[in-house]
């Protein structure tokens, strides 16, 4: 007869979470791009996103956790010590370049079936576009100027043909993003840049790199944060957790309050002693790993977060682009802020409080507000 799965109540959960994701210290990575690389390391992927009415979200992520964190780390461990790659995971993402080999299946999968949006591209295209990286080496879609023009067709396309061309050699493994300038992409042939590219990971490889990599950032975990927008993952994971389990690699527990989503947590992070509470202010992106899988927010801190850039303001109830803010263990308020870059100033448009935080919480906010300022400004 199978054992009860450990109990544990939702403050316990939300620790363990926060501690994972190195929230609750304030420095844990130290500094300068040893720091970038090792928070890419430990948190296994760091969202991009275009959206800029603040600092973009991969540069808020990081200084969320390296609080002397500086735009040109990423760009020292992306372009110059090749420490990260850009890659898909739930979205186009940084990842470690030493989990390149967990990758490349899904880069030979896109070379074997290309994706719809690719399907204009023609073998002669793609022929043309590697003879030309070849012979004059990195380019960005503004070092191409021979294009014939065409309209868009997606409000995120290109009336450049090249982009898609580029962009399909990116997704299939031909090519890597070598350098960034803001959202402009330079790409390069991947074993250029890279040499000698690893040995494709197993089938079973990848299934255990998923499963550890959630371990790590996550603390305990559910299959459906395992395999965050990656369901057809979802039988191989929950066929090695059962292994683990029988193996006692693995505990079940049962949160308090959410007890019809099983979560599994290592031995060794439950036996963890109950240290005291975090007590940290944090500004996070919408896109945070905290944050992004709204689900496990909502399970853990009773918070629903709403994101409504692409609603119309009417129907806005937090703002355009809101950012949750986490004092200690809580999610507080939600901050939709702005930067006046000409004006070298951070603009609320909306604070909405969550609950009442007193006199010495609203001093905590303010000076994480004024953090968050500076951070926007410099660098």
């Amino acid at each position: 007869m199978p054992k009860a799965p450990f109990v544990i109540n939702q403050t316990r959960a939300r620790h363990l979470w926060i501690a994972a994701q190195k929230l609750d210290s304030a420095a844990p990575f130290r500094d300068g791009p040893e720091a970038t690389r090792a928070a890419i390391a430990h948190l296994g992927y760091v969202q991009i996103d275009t959206i800029n009415v603040i600092e973009r979200c991969h540069h808020h992520i990081l200084w969320s956790r390296i609080p002397n964190y500086r735009r040109v780390d990423l760009t020292q461990v992306q372009s110059a010590d090749k420490s990260v790659f850009e890659y898909w995971t739930h979205a186009l993402s940084y990842v470690p370049t030493a989990d390149m080999a967990f990758f490349l299946p899904a880069m030979k999968q896109h070379r074997l079936r290309p994706e719809r949006w690719f399907s204009s591209v023609t073998p002669e295209e793609a022929s043309k576009m590697l003879k030309r990286l070849k012979t004059e080496g990195p380019l960005s879609i503004r070092d191409i100027g021979d294009d014939e023009l065409v309209d868009k067709n997606h409000p995120w396309g290109s009336r450049k043909p090249s982009k898609r061309v580029l962009e399909m050699m990116f997704y299939q493994g031909v090519v890597t993003v070598g350098a960034r300038q803001g959202m402009l992409k330079t790409y390069d042939l991947i074993t250029r840049h890279f040499g000698i590219l690893p040995k494709p990971a197993t089938e079973r490889q990848i299934v255990a790199y998923k499963l550890d990599r959630a371990l790590r950032s996550q603390g305990l975990v559910s299959l459906d944060s395992i395999c965050h927008l990656d369901a057809p993952s979802k039988a191989a994971v929950k066929e090695l957790i059962d292994s683990r389990v029988r193996r006692k690699l693995l505990v079940p527990v049962t949160v308090e309050g959410a007890e019809k989503v099983l979560h599994w947590v290592e031995p060794a992070t439950l036996e963890l002693s109950a240290s005291e509470p975090p007590t940290l202010v944090h500004i996070l992106s919408p896109f945070d790993p905290l944050v992004i899988q709204r689900k496990r927010l909502k399970l853990f801190f009773g918070y629903d977060h709403l994101f409504e850039a692409y609603l119309p303001a009417e129907k806005r109830k937090l703002g355009y682009f809101a950012l949750p803010v986490l004092m200690g263990d809580r999610i507080v308020a939600a901050m939709d802020l702005k930067t006046d870059r000409q004006a070298g100033k951070l603009l609320v448009q909306k604070e909405t409080l969550l609950e009442d935080i007193g006199a010495e919480g609203q001093i905590a906010m303010d000076e994480a507000l004024g953090r968050f300022e500076q951070f926007q400004f410099g660098d």
